[in-house]
């Protein structure tokens, strides 16, 4: 993949306040940065993590306006890697994940439940299960009257499901996707286990909350994920979900200043297109107004008086794109294949990108919050942590 920083960056990309880490060869380690002009301008003197630059009170108006911070380097040198590299925006930040959030995905998550994990079942269980459970699920406010109602009509047909309880009943599931550090950000390969056969990319916005829960902005994700894996049992979710390099990140952090706040995330669009060196070629959109639950509401369930974080944590907020193109064969569905390439893309946001490999085949996870720490002390940044 030869990214540049055109194809990355929000259309806005001059009005946004952008915010990221790189791995610095110079440095001998991360760097947190500001992006601005196509620069990657260095903040660790102010903050060496990026956990501790979202809890500096008027963050974003602070780098709107700061002037003097040293230049690391182009952008397009770290896409290039030529002597940085561009990493996952966060660092010691908890990695959760709401689920079932969009009536489409929630239609999906049952059909993976009936099929147990069996993609070859998937498409005449659809046919039988769409019509009824999406046209009743479309536009119902999760755990409202419409929602009980809904409810007790599905029940009475035989077809309710424990993804339906936290779609639209009143707790959400939010679960955790990754640990901290171990995201991977624009232009890495993410990884599938080897032992599926039936998975998708999940394109997702993604929350950024300091640790006293206020919203400071959103990025993107993808929420790698294994159909089958998670169809056999939902008590496989953690095996489905936290795997090497199974959660991608980026390609910045945009905080909320100016034009850019919750209003123009919630009416967001986000696409999704996946490239397969067979010449396979899939394309979608979600749109966030479609979601059944509020951003807002979902932080709320995630961060409370019985449940903190206090390095901050960051929020996948759903998919409502489950691909279903077919590929291996009729009936069969969209899987991924070695050496796919997956774009996630919103204006808003600009556009991760990464190749798809198997996890045993991704590199190791071997920098974590230990590691971090022994660098940055090492170069004289522990009191910047």
């Amino acid at each position: 993949m030869q990214l540049t920083a055109s194809d990355v960056l929000p259309d806005d990309a001059d009005q946004a306040i952008l915010v990221g880490r790189v791995w610095s060869e110079a440095a001998g380690g991360p760097c947190t940065v500001l992006v601005r002009d196509g620069r990657l301008l260095d903040l660790t003197t102010l903050s060496a993590t990026v956990s501790g630059l979202m809890e500096i009170d008027g963050i974003a108006d602070w780098l709107a306006q700061a002037q003097g911070l040293r230049d690391l380097g182009a952008l397009d040198d770290a896409l290039a890697g030529k002597g940085l590299s561009l990493l996952a925006p966060i660092d010691l930040q908890a990695v959760k994940a709401a689920g079932v959030t969009f009536a489409d995905s929630m239609v999906e998550r049952v059909i993976e439940e009936q099929a147990k994990g069996d993609s070859a079942r998937a498409e005449s269980i659809r046919a039988q299960l769409a019509p009824v459970i999406g046209d009743s699920l479309r536009g119902v406010p999760a755990g409202s009257d419409k929602a009980r109602e809904v409810k007790r009509v599905l029940q009475d047909l035989g077809l309710w499901s424990q993804y339906l309880e936290v779609g639209i009943g009143p707790d959400a599931e939010i679960f955790t996707k990754a640990q901290p550090m171990s995201s991977v950000g624009c232009g890495a390969d993410v990884g599938i286990h080897p032992i599926s056969e039936w998975n998708n990319p999940e394109p997702e916005v993604v929350l950024v909350l300091r640790s006293d829960g206020a919203i400071l902005g959103a990025t993107l994700g993808n929420d790698v994920n294994l159909r089958d894996v998670e169809g056999r049992s939902a008590l496989l979710l953690g095996k489905a979900k936290d795997n090497n390099a199974s959660c991608a990140l980026g390609p910045f952090l945009r905080l909320f200043h100016g034009a850019f706040g919750m209003v123009a995330l919630e009416q967001a669009k986000v696409s999704l297109r996946v490239m397969g060196q067979d010449g396979f070629e899939m394309t979608g959109e979600s749109a966030m107004a479609a979601i059944s639950r509020t951003p807002a509401e979902l932080s709320r369930q995630l961060r409370n008086r019985n449940h903190q974080y206090p390095d901050g944590v960051v929020l996948f907020l759903g998919t409502m794109f489950a691909p279903a193109k077919d590929r291996r064969g009729a009936g069969q569905g969209f899987t991924h294949e070695v050496g796919d390439v997956v774009e996630i893309a919103t204006p808003l946001l600009g556009r991760l990108v990464n190749r798809v490999l198997r996890t045993d085949d991704c590199p190791e996870w071997t920098f974590g919050t230990r590691a971090l720490m022994r660098n940055l002390v090492g170069r004289g940044l522990g009191d910047r942590i």
